[in-house]
């Protein structure tokens, strides 16, 4: 399969916003791992957000957006309780936000691809360490971010607990 990976264009917000929706309702129709919810994570205004800070790389396939993924240097507030294993402020470390994968896609590779671009993308800015957290109920996530070399680091919670999301594992790859 074929992926490119590209910064996210003005031009690709519905298309995202469709993606969310679609990734949403297919969540809601069985398992929902991550505990997402159509209209509150993610939506529309998180990919017009991650197109202007120009962080939002989208994964396409057949000139169909397939996956996205949100590259940033602002960690969650609660990422600073933890202990990390490379110490630096956030200039030298990326944190995944909004990773998502078209669920016609999923079990393709898709979210590997995107795991090693944010790799190669770390590399190539002499970044020294992708952060991340993650449901601690959304096990096929889990899996796939140990298989890419992340490691746990402790758990938390980022305040989510009215969507009934308590508590969140962070990850951490050093580069």
């Amino acid at each position: 399969m074929n992926i490119i990976i590209e910064l996210g264009k003005e031009c690709d917000i519905n298309e995202l916003e469709n993606l969310y929706n679609d990734l949403n309702d297919y969540l809601a129709s069985g398992i929902n791992y991550p505990g997402w919810k159509k209209g509150i994570y993610p939506t529309r205004e998180d990919a017009i957000n991650g197109i202007k800070n120009r962080n939002l790389y989208i994964a396409k396939y057949n000139d169909k957006i397939i996956g996205s993924i949100i590259l940033s240097n602002t960690p969650e507030e609660a990422y600073h309780n933890a202990t990390w294993n490379f110490k630096s402020d956030y200039s030298k470390i990326l944190v995944i936000y909004t990773f998502v994968v078209h669920p016609k896609f999923m079990k393709c590779g898709v979210g590997k691809r995107l795991i090693d671009f944010a790799t190669e993308y770390a590399i190539n800015l002499n970044i020294k360490s992708i952060r991340l957290d993650v449901y601690e109920g959304n096990t096929p996530a889990i899996k796939l971010y140990e298989k890419c070399g992340f490691k746990y680091i402790d758990t938390v919670d980022l305040g989510l607990k009215h969507y009934g999301l308590e508590f969140f594992k962070l990850y951490e790859k050093l580069i």
